[in-house]
């Protein structure tokens, strides 16, 4: 017959590791997400531009907001410079 054995301090220990991990991720992923919503709402591109984006990282909300940093903020900034 198999006993329940008490979790060990080590257990505890990665359990509060990983929690930690994964709220730390959470964080920066809203953290990016919020910063790109900003950063498009207060580029210069068209209205229909924007808005075209801010669905896109509303969409894909990881994605649209990586995009938006790497493609679409330097189209925004050449466009108008």
């Amino acid at each position: 017959m198999h006993t329940l054995e008490p979790q060990t301090a080590l257990d505890n220990g990665f359990n509060l590791l990983a929690a930690g991990l994964m709220i730390a991720v959470a964080l920066g992923f809203l953290v990016l997400f919020v910063a790109a919503l900003v950063s498009v709402l207060r580029s210069r591109l068209s209205g229909g531009m924007k808005l075209v984006w801010v669905v896109f990282a509303f969409c894909a909300p990881f994605l649209g907001s990586l995009l938006w940093f790497v493609v679409g903020r330097k189209n925004a900034e050449r466009s108008f410079a």
